[in-house]
């Protein structure tokens, strides 16, 4: 769905009403507000302030801290969490988030309500911990083995943190699937002004089952793309395994009932991508050249195509807010009107990709790209606009 911005709010009423938030704080805060309830993760750079913010606060709050002895084990307890009940959440970055893409493939398999937040940093490997990146996209929808839908959902603005986080965890528990929010080191650590409480933001719960306990099954496809998930320890006995389950979440070899699951699996999030694929236009009506970035690179690619606007030149600027599932109809309409899309991006060339698989050759598709640990410029991205 694509979302006009709105006209900022003046000077005067942001300076009364504003709070100065690091990104990372905005997040951990945002995940208190949508109702988190347990917290477990292994320190890492650049991410630790969510967890060190959230080892004083949620405790606080009626809620379970864990510093846990590495990433796999702190994902394994989220979804151990999420069964019982609770919103659960973790936070890593590069590294770490490999060590959790056998648990989130689980998370997936088995349909269970949780959120990964990678605060991303230049590598591979230890890389370079203070440097953003956005390097992690591809590994972030085909990191884990097998076939598996997900969200992936990454905010510009501290604000947006804060708010995306909560829309991140409202996701969850209404797909019953693990969404990760992909962040970087400058949005991690950077300050802004975020006005709170944000008044259209909504908490979501997660759905309650309407059958008594002996008609009840945790993967009933008669009950819709999404059955719901109830808590162990309501007196609703089922089963849950990362093997392909019949309905009850018992094993199974019987093809009508993998292949009945599958397909609904999949149904859920690929037949929802208009209402959960998220972007964002600015000055796109007249333009014959759209920048498209996401993240904090998205702040260099709006100074850039504003200061094309100032010398004449008809530049507009697409946002993806929502990274998966993409937004090929959006994208495709766009790249239908321009005559060129420049893709700006902290990475060797991830999302230029997607935009030039779904382009199809209707319009040129060029890429800006950086993996030093850089922020990519404006005038670099001016550069390719003018080229």
């Amino acid at each position: 769905m694509a979302n006009k911005r709105s006209r900022p709010t003046s000077p005067a009423r942001a300076f009364a009403r504003a709070r100065l938030m690091q990104g990372n704080v905005a997040i951990a805060e945002g995940a208190v507000a949508a109702g988190l309830g347990f917290f477990a993760a292994y320190p890492i750079t650049p991410a630790n302030e969510i967890a060190a913010y959230l080892s004083r606060v949620l405790p606080r709050r009626g809620g379970v801290f864990i510093q846990m002895e590495d990433e796999i084990a702190s994902l394994s307890a989220v979804i151990g969490a999420s069964v019982g009940g609770l919103k659960a959440a973790t936070a890593t970055s590069g590294p770490g988030f490999s060590l959790m893409q056998e648990n989130i493939g689980y998370a997936a398999a088995a349909e269970i309500p949780c959120v990964i937040i990678n605060v991303q940093r230049a590598g591979p490997s230890t890389g370079l911990p203070g440097g953003p990146a956005q390097g992690d996209v591809m590994q972030a929808r085909w990191g884990t083995h097998g076939d598996h839908p997900i969200i992936v959902l990454c905010p510009s603005t501290v604000r947006e943190a804060y708010e995306l986080v909560i829309h991140a965890f409202n996701l969850s528990e209404q797909y019953r699937t693990p969404v990760i929010l992909l962040t970087d080191e400058v949005l991690g650590r950077m300050s802004e002004a975020v006005e709170l409480p944000l008044p259209e933001v909504r908490v979501v719960e997660r759905p309650r089952a309407e059958v008594p306990p002996e008609w009840y099954f945790p993967y009933d496809n008669a009950r819709g793309d999404v059955p719901p998930l109830v808590p162990f320890g309501q007196g609703y006995r089922y089963h849950i395994t990362g093997l392909f389950h019949d309905k009850a979440g018992f094993p199974t070899s019987r093809l009508d009932e993998i292949q009945a699951w599958q397909e609904r699996l999949f149904r859920k999030i690929d037949g929802s991508v208009d209402r959960l694929a998220r972007i964002e236009e600015e000055e796109t009506e007249d333009a014959d050249t759209v920048i498209v970035a996401y993240g904090s690179m998205a702040r260099s690619a709006r100074h850039a195509m504003r200061q094309a606007r100032r010398a004449n030149k008809r530049v507009g600027l697409v946002r993806l807010v929502t990274l998966w599932p993409f937004h090929d109809a959006a994208i495709e309409r766009i790249s239908r009107r321009v005559k060129r899309v420049v893709v700006a991006e902290m990475n060797r060339g991830q999302i230029v990709r997607e935009v030039a698989r779904v382009s199809r050759g209707r319009t040129q598709v060029v890429g800006v790209n950086r993996a030093d640990g850089e922020m990519i410029e404006p005038a670099e991205i001016l550069s390719a606009v003018e080229a």
